[in-house]
């Protein structure tokens, strides 16, 4: 799938008071904003049409917008997210979506948030976790179904998200904990074991042949450019503070 576009979401000061369990202190508000500039720079620079929203007064985590929606060519899907205190987050970005792909809502009692989705071709792997239920998966499946899609559902590993753990990275690779290296449907692609000492970046963003890695983690930097694509290295420590990653912070459609 070549993207085209991408939705962002400004961090707001509220940030400070978003779900963490890093341990690495407060964000910086004012380095978070650079730092979300930049990101949105590199897409740009990468050939996406970006819109960047406005920071969502009352909710402290909204600039990880990628958990609200799962975006493919066909179809945009409104996830009720599993977090209690990001229930709304989804209803300022169905508006926006809209614009550019029929819309299909998940309801609850399924609960399902986009850092447990991970879409390579046709098949959507969907992690089950404490943010996604077995309902919310089957609804993304019966979702994406009608438009020649496939999904299977993942156990996660004891992580946020699926994409903590498992991330693609073109030329059929992705970037693996030690948890999920033997996970029979990950068996068909080439797995780049990404150790604890370096977990976070197992959060690589992949971009139409280019790989976003974050910034100070050269061993997995290395491991990825062994796999011939090019690389982007980007600071994002602000949102580490807050679980977020790399592909926490877009939607890419």
């Amino acid at each position: 799938m070549k993207f085209t576009r991408a939705i962002t979401r400004r961090p707001s000061e509220e940030m400070l008071k978003g779900i963490t369990t890093a341990n690495l202190g407060k964000p910086d508000f004012q380095l978070a904003l650079k730092q979300h500039d930049a990101y949105c720079q590199v897409l740009m620079h990468l050939g996406l049409d970006v819109t960047v929203l406005d920071a969502e007064p009352g909710f402290p985590d909204c600039c990880f917008v990628e958990d609200t929606a799962v975006v493919c060519e066909h179809v945009a899907v409104i996830t009720p997210l599993g977090a209690p205190s990001r229930q709304g987050e989804q209803k300022s970005i169905e508006p926006v979506l809209a614009k550019f792909k029929p819309i299909v809502r998940i309801a609850p009692p399924a609960h399902i948030e986009g850092g447990d989705v991970l879409q390579v071709d046709e098949t959507f792997y969907i992690g089950l976790s404490d943010r996604t239920n077995h309902k919310g998966a089957a609804a993304l499946g019966a979702a994406v179904e009608p438009f020649g899609y496939t999904w299977k559902e993942m156990a996660c590993c004891p992580s946020l998200h699926f994409k903590t753990d498992v991330n693609f990275i073109g030329n059929n690779s992705i970037l693996v904990s030690p948890c999920c290296e033997d996970m029979e449907e990950l068996a068909h692609f080439n797995r780049i074991i990404v150790e604890d000492g370096e977990a976070y970046a197992r959060n690589c963003l992949y971009i139409n042949g280019t790989v976003i890695v974050p910034d100070g983690f050269p061993k997995t930097l290395a491991k990825v450019r062994q796999t011939g694509v090019e690389t982007v290295v980007l600071d994002v420590s602000e949102y580490r503070k807050l679980d977020g990653g790399l592909t926490c912070l877009s939607l890419r459609f």
